[in-house]
């Protein structure tokens, strides 16, 4: 058995980013003769990301900010040679964007995008648990993809979830790590980082802010603590968006409400094969969630019979796992049978919790009120990653009927 990897992350771009922040607070308010000083902190950057760079080669936050140095390297004509010693400049004046309420109509999607049109049409994608995926079609998968994997990938923003093993030796993996790229939009926000790990949930992005920066609609993206070091919100009105993001237990959720034109606006389709939340978890990395719950019922049966089973290494029996998981989720849906196999599978009661909150985050984010409760029917995928249509209800009435009559 491996031991379960580290919790800490050893690449340090968030203390690159911080020193960066502080050093040039309030930069875009320098006069010319102060420009020196802010290609310093700039070179002073590059220097901090570099001495982490091996450490940091599969991170979203890192790369966005190597891209970020450059264009700034590019725009303030800084020279990469010269000194690295961090100044502390001026710090930001009173009225800065961080307190104004007022944002150009551009910067609020429903009045700028669709002043002579329907409402939008709105999406909603989540994972969570073992982890589960419901993606922006209503499809639902239970999924492996150990690692660092892409969520959401188009033109306004990067989502990107690490996911670790839940115990040494077991298949069962949770999002361990979570990275927010939301890019520079015209006279809205400037690029924005937020980051999460295991037992750190912060309520700001990495630089320390917490609105879009010093543009002048800067508040239409925001970050909102609801529960200190558990829950936080991010509100992105400059593209209809509403971000959810909850530390249960040791593990993170994700959910994610989304305007279709925002879904869709990418520039190159076919090179997003890997955006989970669009086109769902590749086949080979998706388990097959009936068969699995099928045996350890079966499993669960035979083991009562007698003692030739040996003892699993969770906590919980078949029954006990649904007992426990019908007190939060009372509605035997796709999200309870999560509940159920995440419990058998870690043994672990936050995962019934990370669940329950998946699903009242669906019902908060999701705009079809109907479709709030997902079946088994409807999970299951064909090899294009579409999702058939389900058995017609009148086909399931005939079968209970005679089910029944086969019982008289």
């Amino acid at each position: 058995l491996c031991p379960p990897p580290t919790v800490t992350s050893p690449c340090k771009i968030l203390k690159c980013n911080s020193e960066f922040w502080a050093a040039t607070s309030g930069s875009h308010h320098l006069g010319a003769e102060e420009a020196p000083e802010f290609c310093t902190a700039l070179r002073a950057y590059a220097h901090c990301t570099r001495r982490t760079a091996r450490t940091c080669r599969g991170d979203l936050a890192y790369h966005s900010a190597v891209h970020g140095i450059d264009d700034l390297m590019v725009q303030h004509n800084c020279s990469k040679d010269g000194p690295t010693s961090q100044p502390r400049l001026r710090t930001l004046p009173p009225g800065d964007s961080q307190e104004r309420s007022d944002s150009p109509e551009i910067c609020h999607y429903e009045k700028s995008f669709h002043k002579h049109s329907a409402a939008p049409n709105y999406t909603h994608c989540g994972l969570f648990g073992d982890p589960h995926l419901r993606t922006f079609t209503d499809t639902f998968q239970t999924c492996k993809v150990q690692g660092a994997w892409p969520l959401i990938d188009n033109n306004y923003l990067n989502v990107q979830v690490t996911n670790t093993p839940v115990l040494p030796g077991s298949s069962a993996t949770a999002t361990s790590k979570l990275t927010i790229i939301f890019k520079s939009f015209q006279e809205c926000v400037d690029q924005k980082v937020y980051q999460a790990e295991m037992d750190e949930l912060p309520a700001a992005f990495v630089d320390g802010s917490k609105n879009g920066g010093d543009k002048h609609g800067a508040n239409s993206l925001k970050i909102t603590e609801k529960v200190s070091g558990q829950h936080i919100e991010i509100q992105a009105k400059y593209i209809g968006t509403t971000i959810v993001v909850r530390q249960v237990g040791r593990y993170l959720t994700f959910a994610v409400r989304m305007p279709e034109e925002v879904v869709n606006a990418v520039e190159d389709r076919d090179s997003q094969g890997l955006y989970l939340c669009l086109r769902g978890c590749p086949l080979n990395q998706q388990i097959d969630f009936q068969t699995i719950r099928s045996a350890q019922a079966t499993e669960g049966r035979a083991r009562r019979k007698g003692p030739s089973l040996p003892a699993p290494p969770e906590a919980f029996t078949y029954e006990t796992a649904m007992a426990k998981c019908r007190e939060k989720l009372p509605v035997e849906d796709l999200y309870f049978q999560s509940c159920v196999f995440d419990l058998l599978t870690t043994g672990d009661v936050n995962f019934m919790l990370a669940a329950y909150y998946a699903f009242e985050d669906v019902k908060m984010l999701h705009s079809n009120k109907d479709k709030l409760h997902l079946y088994e029917r409807t999970r299951v995928l064909t090899p294009g990653n579409t999702a058939p249509t389900g058995t017609h209800p009148t086909l399931w009435v005939a079968l209970l009927c005679l089910c029944w009559l086969c019982l008289l």
